[in-house]
C-alpha cells in the first residue's frame, strides 16, 4: 500500500509500556495511522536493547521497570500533562493490567493491552493455588473492576491476535457458515443473538488453531529458548495450568480437571502446565496436528460470550473453546528442553526477528466444529515475506498482534466512553476493516477431519466413537 490512511487523532500524550517484539512493531503503525504530537510520545521499558529506534526518532525513553510501587508516580504525570486525552498502550509483561487500566480511567486516559497481566512473580508464586494462577482468575478481576466502575473512559482488555483478533474471526466465521448452509439469518446485534446463532448452527466448539511454520536461518543452540515472540510471555502462560472454556456438549472430564467455585463458570483448568499439554487440531497448511493447550483469555471470554442460560442462570448452551498452538520448530525444541529439566527455564532467551527467518507463515485462525459441515477454519495465513513488505521491525507472528492493537486503538478512539471491554464486545467489522491490510491471505476452509480420523491405530485407545468432537477425543493422553 503506497498511501496509509490516518484513522484518527490522539489529542493527548501517548505512553507505551514495554518495547519488546510487540512494542517495536506497534510503533511504526502508530506513526502511520494516527495524527499526534510526537513530542508527547514516551516509552517506558526495563530493557534498552532497541533504544536506538527511539533515539533516532527523538522519542523520549524511560529506562525503568514499571512496578506496583512506582506505576502511579510514573504514569499519572505522563498521561495528564499538556491537555487532551492520553492513550496508554500496554504491551509489556509483569505489569498489572487491572491496576494500570484503573489509573488510566481515573485520569481520563484511554487504555489498551494485549493480555491480562499481573505484577511480576504472580505466575510463579508457589504460595498460590493452581486456580489463582489461571487466566480465569485474572479475567474475573477485570470483570469485577468493570462491575465496580461501569462505563467511563474506554479500556480495551486483551486485544492482540489472540486474544483479540480471533474473537472477530469467530463472528465472521459464523456468518460464513450460516451463508454456506443457507441459513436465513439477520446479522446479530447483541451478545444473546450471537449466542443463539452459534447454537442454531450446531457449533459444539472452537479451537484457536495456529501453526507457525517460520524457519530460522540457524538451528537453536542448547540452553537458549528461541521463539518468534516474547519468550517471557510464552513461558509464563505455558507454565500456567491448561485452561479451556467448557462446553455443554461435553460428557467426560479429565481426572485432573477442576472447576471454579466463583465467577462466570465458563471454564475449567487442568492440574498440569498448558505448554506440556497436547491436543489434536487442524489448520489448512499443517492439516492434522498436535497443538499445545496453552491458556489464553479468549478461551474463556469466547465460551462465556456465547453461553445461553436458563431462567435460573444455568448454562443450556456453551461451546468448548481452547487454544491449540503449534509454535515454530525452535520453540517446540525449547519447550522440550525446558520440560526435560523439570520446567527450569533456559537462562538465555532469543526472539527471531524478520532478518533471521528463511521463510514460512503464521497460520492463525479459528476452527469451528460440530456443525453440519463438520469443521470450518477461518483465519490469517500471513507470511514472513509479505510481513517484510508491510511493516518493519517484526515477523509474521508479531504483525498479527500489532495490527490488532492498531484496530483496538482506532475503535477506542471512535468509542471513547465504552468502559472496560473485551474483543468479543467490539465491532468486529470495523476492527477487521482496520486490520485486514496487515493479515495476508484471510481464508475459510472446510475439512472432514475430526479428532477420530485414522483412530484407533495399532493400540487400543480410550475414545468416544459416538461423538468425534468430545474433548475426550481431542486431548492427548
Amino acid at each position: 500500500m503506497t498511501h496509509w490512511p490516518v484513522h484518527g487523532r490522539i489529542s493527548g500524550p501517548i505512553v507505551m509500556i514495554g518495547f519488546g517484539s510487540i512494542g517495536k512493531g506497534v510503533l511504526p503503525l502508530i506513526e502511520r495511522h494516527f495524527a499526534y504530537d510526537k513530542s508527547r510520545l514516551v516509552v517506558i521499558a526495563p530493557d534498552d536493547k532497541d533504544r536506538h529506534l527511539l533515539d533516532e526518532r527523538g522519542i523520549r525513553f524511560i529506562h525503568q521497570p514499571l512496578t506496583k510501587d512506582n506505576y502511579r508516580h510514573l504514569l499519572e504525570p505522563l498521561l495528564t500533562q499538556g491537555g487532551g486525552q492520553g492513550f496508554c498502550v500496554n504491551v509489556s509483561v509483569d505489569t498489572s493490567s487491572v491496576d494500570i487500566m484503573r489509573l488510566c480511567r481515573e485520569v481520563g486516559a484511554l487504555y489498551i493491552d494485549t493480555v491480562n497481566e499481573p505484577w511480576a512473580g504472580y505466575y510463579f508464586d508457589r504460595s498460590k493455588g493452581a486456580a489463582a494462577r489461571t487466566n480465569y482468575a485474572l479475567r474475573e478481576m477485570t470483570l469485577e473492576e468493570r462491575r465496580r466502575s461501569p462505563g467511563g473512559p474506554t479500556a480495551v482488555s486483551c486485544c492482540g491476535a489472540n486474544p483479540g483478533m480471533v474473537s472477530w474471526f469467530v463472528k465472521q466465521a459464523l456468518l460464513n457458515i450460516a451463508g454456506d448452509l443457507n441459513v436465513d439469518v439477520e446479522e446479530p446485534k447483541t451478545r444473546e443473538e450471537w449466542a443463539a446463532l452459534m447454537q442454531r448452527l450446531g457449533v459444539k466448539g472452537i479451537h484457536i488453531a495456529e501453526r507457525d511454520t517460520q524457519r530460522a536461518k540457524s538451528e537453536k543452540p542448547m540452553q537458549v529458548f528461541v521463539n518468534t515472540w516474547s519468550v517471557e510471555g510464552f513461558v509464563a502462560e505455558g507454565m500456567q495450568p491448561a485452561e479451556l472454556g467448557w462446553g455443554t456438549h461435553e460428557r467426560w472430564m479429565p481426572d485432573n480437571a477442576r472447576t471454579h467455585e466463583t465467577g462466570c463458570g465458563a471454564a475449567i483448568y487442568l492440574l498440569q502446565p498448558g505448554a506440556n499439554t497436547r491436543v489434536r487440531s487442524w489448520t489448512p497448511t499443517a492439516q492434522a496436528q498436535y497443538g499445545f493447550l496453552v491458556t489464553h483469555n479468549e478461551a474463556i471470554s469466547i465460551a462465556d460470550y456465547y453461553t445461553i442460560r436458563d431462567e435460573h442462570g444455568g448454562a443450556v448452551y456453551r461451546p468448548t473453546c481452547h487454544y491449540a498452538y503449534h509454535p515454530c520448530n525452535e520453540a517446540v525444541l525449547s519447550l522440550h528442553e525446558m520440560f526435560g529439566q523439570a520446567g527450569k527455564v533456559q537462562d538465555q532467551h532469543h526472539i527471531l526477528d524478520e532478518n533471521e527467518i528463511v521463510d514460512g507463515i503464521d497460520e492463525l485462525g479459528v476452527l469451528l466444529y460440530g456443525h453440519a459441515r463438520n469443521a470450518y477454519w477461518y483465519g490469517s495465513q500471513l507470511s514472513i515475506d509479505e510481513t517484510r513488505l508491510l511493516a518493519p521491525y517484526q515477523n509474521a507472528t508479531g504483525l498479527q498482534v500489532t495490527s490488532a492493537v492498531l484496530a483496538g486503538m482506532v475503535w477506542a478512539l471512535e468509542n471513547p466512553q465504552a468502559g472496560i471491554v473485551e474483543a468479543d464486545e467490539m465491532d468486529f467489522r470495523r476492527c477487521l476493516e482496520i486490520q485486514m491490510p496487515y493479515l495476508g491471505p484471510v481464508v475459510g476452509v472446510y475439512t472432514d477431519w475430526t479428532p477420530l480420523t485414522n483412530r484407533p491405530g495399532f493400540f487400543p485407545e480410550d475414545i468416544d466413537t459416538s461423538d468425534p468432537w468430545q474433548f475426550r477425543n481431542v486431548l492427548v493422553r
